[in-house]
């Protein structure tokens, strides 16, 4: 598992971690396990979608939350070698979308996720799917 390094005055240097997809939805799955967020739910979109190789949908429990988390999130990955996110939606902070290329994730206050239901959405072919 990629342990996701911590914010220093030294992050600026070369990537810890050879940039693969996988490498870079670790880093995304620990940064929020550390952040505790709440019900992580990652999608595999490779094969499915030229959108990204993962989606990754998370909720926090407050919009201060959430935009910590996003912030958090993108600074992890651009010290960790992945470089630059695209953030949208971070002054409401109800819904964050983070663009980081292979992995794209969202972060949600759970009143929105639960309106949104993105889940569902990208549950194509799964059985539990209605």
């Amino acid at each position: 598992m990629t342990s996701v390094q911590p914010l220093s005055a030294n992050a600026g240097t070369a990537p810890k971690t050879p940039y693969t997809p996988a490498a870079l939805h670790d880093l995304v799955l620990q940064s929020l396990d550390d952040d505790q967020a709440q019900e992580v739910v990652s999608i595999p979109l490779e094969g499915k979608s030229s959108v990204a190789d993962y989606m990754v949908i998370a909720s926090g429990r407050s919009t201060r939350q959430v935009a910590a988390m996003a912030q958090k999130l993108a600074e992890r990955i651009k010290h960790g070698g992945f470089g630059h996110v695209r953030i949208e939606g971070l002054p409401a902070a109800d819904w964050v979308l983070i663009d980081a290329g292979d992995v794209v994730v969202h972060l949600f206050r759970p009143e929105v996720r639960t309106f949104y239901n993105l889940e569902r959405m990208w549950a194509f072919g799964d059985a539990g799917a209605a």
